[in-house]
């Protein structure tokens, strides 16, 4: 899920204990990169599964169908949630 990206004009600087550094390097390592390329790979495939979960989500037939008819259905009242959402909160 990585994105070539076609010139590193950017600079990300980040700060991290020895026992880390020295676990990042040996990751980097064994797998055949160095810890710019490592760091920089892994942070990519984090943030697209992250944005991934906020901007879409795939559904096959019968997952599409059940979410349509609740979307579809009719609203209810909710007396607990309404009470819950009218009464003042522990801290206030």
């Amino acid at each position: 899920m990585t994105t070539a990206t076609p010139s590193k004009s950017e600079r990300i600087d980040v700060r991290a204990s020895a026992p880390v550094k020295q676990l990042l390097q040996e990751a980097a390592r064994v797998a055949h990169k160095n810890v710019s390329e490592f760091l920089l790979d892994a942070g990519i495939t984090a943030a697209n599964q992250t944005l991934a979960d906020r901007t879409r989500f795939e559904l096959g037939a019968q997952q599409w169908k059940a979410f349509q008819a609740a979307l579809d259905r009719p609203v209810s009242a909710k007396p607990k949630l309404k009470k819950l959402l009218s009464d003042p909160g522990l801290l206030g």
